[in-house]
């Protein structure tokens, strides 16, 4: 494995090794490897273009359980504002170029992580990933996605962890992938990368959204693609009893819409009259009576998820965070050491 940039360029059998790989991190324990220091003398280094709590810091902590090391650019934070537009005059704000700041932090570093998120202004653009692509061609070590414009693998992963945790099947299991208010438009790269993940693992996939709010076209073929591959099924709907009746998974998660891609003002009409799409319990009442409430986090208490739903026996967001570190010391062991399992 050459980089890790989306879990659509892995193979089944690489997938399944991280998450072996992950386990038996997560089983052995932290105290074991420290003392292993598999990777001491490694340096990671990690470029924040927009913030982070769980990725930032599951990060540093699995280079330090693994005797490795992390530096952390954040540009305009403490570092030069970095400019990212191929052809762009450089007479306002930015001071240095990718082009020298990507090969220059590689050029410290055994391997690199880059979060960007989307620009919001060009969905065709967002959708293609076109900036983080010509971000992670110019980087010298493997490069790892901290979440681009359209996907965020090592959170994906980490639902597939935690989605095995839970025992809940993958052929014939069924997850809901709801969109949920929110003040403001959010990017693409969760719901993606989630929509290709429970496709990916063979599940009936059931997306729950407004009409307004149905997923580009690319995303949706990636994820049909992958449920041909598995055996899965993809379903599209705004009907809430319908795709919920029988579910063992729901994720909550917000985003932008297709059709104001980049009109904010004209969204937040929108999005104002949609302020039931808020998870409460009462939502399960068709679902399974376990049936599991999953978010990547941060999430918005009582406008995306309702208290009632995160702080009772459904939720499995906690568990969801903890497990980004194990896959993420299963990536980096995979990418600077050839680690299988």
């Amino acid at each position: 494995m050459q980089h890790f940039l989306s879990l659509a360029e892995q193979t089944p059998e690489e997938i399944e090794g991280l998450l072996s790989l992950a386990k038996a991190f997560e089983q052995a324990g932290s105290a074991e490897r420290l003392a292993e220091r598999r990777l001491a003398g490694r340096i990671l280094a990690l470029l924040f273009f927009n913030p982070s709590l769980r990725t930032l810091a599951s990060f540093q902590s699995a280079m330090v359980r693994l005797g490795g090391s992390t530096l952390t650019i954040s540009p305009g934070r403490g570092s030069w504002v970095l400019e990212t537009r191929d052809g762009a005059v450089m007479d306002g704000e930015a001071s240095e170029h990718v082009r020298e700041a990507i090969p220059v932090l590689g050029g410290y570093a055994d391997a690199l992580g880059i979060r960007c998120f989307a620009g919001g202004t060009d969905l065709e653009a967002d959708v293609a990933d076109l900036e983080f692509r010509r971000m992670a061609a110019l980087s010298p070590v493997p490069v790892i996605n901290l979440e681009s414009a359209v996907d965020h693998p090592c959170q994906a992963l980490g639902d597939w962890k935690t989605l095995d945790d839970l025992a809940l099947p993958r052929r014939g299991g069924r997850l809901v992938l709801s969109w949920a208010n929110h003040p403001k438009p959010l990017p693409l790269a969760v719901p993606a990368a989630v929509a290709h993940m429970a496709a990916l693992r063979g599940m009936e996939l059931v997306i729950l959204r407004p009409t307004a709010f149905a997923l580009p076209e690319p995303v949706m073929a990636r994820a049909r693609e992958a449920a041909e591959l598995s055996g899965g099924q993809v379903i599209e709907t705004e009907d809430r009893a319908e795709a919920l009746a029988g579910a063992h998974a729901v994720y909550a998660k917000s985003w932008a819409s297709p059709l104001y891609y980049g009109q904010p003002e004209a969204e937040v009409e929108l999005r104002q009259r949609l302020s039931d799409w808020c998870v409460r319990e009462s939502w399960f009442a068709p679902a399974r009576p376990d049936c599991r409430l999953l978010h990547c986090l941060p999430v918005r208490r009582n406008v995306v998820v309702a208290d009632e739903v995160l702080d009772g026996p459904r939720s499995a967001v906690l568990q969801q965070a903890k497990n980004r570190l194990w896959v993420q010391m299963a990536v980096l062991a995979r990418l600077l050491r050839g680690e299988s399992r």
